[in-house]
């Protein structure tokens, strides 16, 4: 079964330890000191935006079951890897920056990297996923606002809060 991250909005500070973290697996620099420093500094693919009574939400790709920036690829530089839902990837050599897949990403999470030369997003971490690690953004959050589970698993989870709340019992009026 695939996994997802899930976001506890209720735990999210806005802190952006996520946004450092994966600007930081995702470039070349060895420290933050490097990175800040480089040519072309890094770019996160995950973005803390703010809600309503919250200090952020963090929004990366949701790598849909029918993506549909796989769909409006011209040149095939976003796709899965296999047929089974893992991951939806970007070939950085195949994209010619059109910003099509920019367009129709439902959750605005798409964006032209700080060079020009392609569109970047999330890989959910691929490379440390395949190794057993976590995403960077989920490891680096400090309030485990951002978790990697099983979708079946989440799914389970918010099966349950629903039904506590639904069974929940009103507090009795206070005279």
């Amino acid at each position: 079964m695939a996994k997802v991250i899930v976001v506890d909005e209720q735990r999210c500070l806005g802190c952006k330890s996520c946004t450092i973290a994966c600007a930081m697996a995702h470039c070349e620099a060895e420290t933050l000191v490097e990175a800040i420093n480089a040519e072309t500094p890094p770019q996160s693919r995950v973005y803390v935006e703010p809600a309503e009574g919250t200090f952020g939400v963090p929004l990366q790709c949701r790598h849909c079951e029918d993506a549909p920036c796989v769909a409006i690829c011209p040149t095939e530089a976003i796709y899965r890897a296999s047929d089974d839902n893992p991951p939806v990837l970007m070939d950085r050599d195949r994209c010619i920056g059109c910003r099509m897949c920019m367009l129709v990403c439902p959750f605005g999470v798409i964006s032209l990297s700080r060079d020009g030369k392609a569109m970047i997003k999330c890989d959910l971490c691929i490379e440390r996923t395949e190794e057993g690690e976590l995403p960077a953004c989920v490891a680096a959050c400090p309030t485990a606002a951002l978790q990697f589970v099983e979708l079946d698993d989440a799914l389970r989870q918010k099966r349950r809060e629903a039904a506590a709340r639904v069974t929940a019992k009103p507090e009795k009026a206070q005279k």
